[in-house]
């Protein structure tokens, strides 16, 4: 079977939440559940429904949007993290992921032994590790602190072991969620020449970001989301305009929306001060 042109394949995708188990659970909670069960029946939300793209070997896929618009989620899926309720995943070739600061480390433990533990979660042969780890700590770029446990790690020295890892291991397929713009300028720098020679070495890269710059720089194509959907595709140049035209419009709206202030209040009335009048004269007492 001939290997397919496309890296990723995502075809009706659908995530569902079932909101039932987001909640924290406390004495009361449960007997409010317990009394209105009926009522709890089917309570789940849509954090993707009816998404659909492909990525080639070789493009990078910038996905832009505000806050809650199933960003964060389409990467779980695509990552293997979270099974689809509807449609399907397909992952063409090894995947590599960083998708939060600290994702896949054990606290407790140094950062060299980390390398290796996540190598082995993602299948690489110890021996390949070590052939790989001087330099992944070398463009990690922490110093003495390789060897120290990684919960005293800030979280720039995280990001940056996590994506020395990440892109260490040439990934046919990587996955990132705002990894670019941590560190310093110099670690920014190289991180971002790594990802160039990545897509030179026709790798796809799939890009969660709300910097705009960062899209129209990096990627060759994008897709803006909103309520879970894909609601643009295009360049990134069309998908930037867009999504900034969403935004001023939203602004617009909210704008014509909002009440009409109050008109000021008239000042208070100046009141002459009281007039005081002089005692009565005391009546002269008789003689006795």
């Amino acid at each position: 079977m001939p290997p397919s042109p496309y890296a990723v394949d995502v075809r009706d995708l659908g995530i569902r939440y079932n909101l039932n188990l987001t909640r924290r659970t406390t004495l009361k909670g449960s007997l409010a559940e317990w009394v209105g069960r009926k009522q709890q029946v089917g309570r789940h939300f849509w954090a993707l429904r009816h998404v659909n793209f492909r990525i080639e070997h070789g493009e990078s896929l910038g996905i832009l949007g505000p806050n809650g618009a199933g960003k964060s989620t389409l990467l779980l899926a695509l990552a293997g993290i979270l099974a689809p309720d509807e449609g399907s995943v397909t992952m063409s070739g090894r995947v590599s992921s960083l998708l939060t600061l600290g994702a896949g480390f054990e606290m407790e433990i140094s950062g060299r032994e980390n390398i290796f533990l996540i190598g082995g979660f993602m299948g690489i042969r110890h021996r390949v590790m070590l052939e790989l780890s001087p330099s992944i700590i070398e463009f990690a770029g922490i110093g003495a602190f390789i060897d120290a446990p990684v919960r005293t790690y800030s979280s720039g020295m995280r990001a940056r072991l996590g994506f020395a890892i990440a892109t260490a291991i040439a990934p046919d397929i990587l996955l990132l969620d705002e990894v670019l713009g941590t560190g310093d300028e110099e670690f920014r720098g190289r991180s971002q020449q790594r990802i160039r020679e990545m897509v030179a070495r026709a790798k796809a890269i799939v890009l969660v970001t709300h910097d705009l710059s960062t899209v129209t720089e990096f990627c060759n194509r994008a897709i803006l989301m909103e309520l879970g959907q894909v609601l643009f595709e295009g360049s990134p140049q069309d998908t930037v305009e867009f999504y900034r035209e969403r935004v001023q419009e939203r602004k617009r709206r909210l704008a014509e929306a909002a009440p009409e202030p109050l008109a000021p209040a008239p000042p208070p009335a100046v009141l002459s001060p009281p007039t005081v009048l002089p005692p009565p004269a005391l009546l002269d007492q008789p003689a006795s």
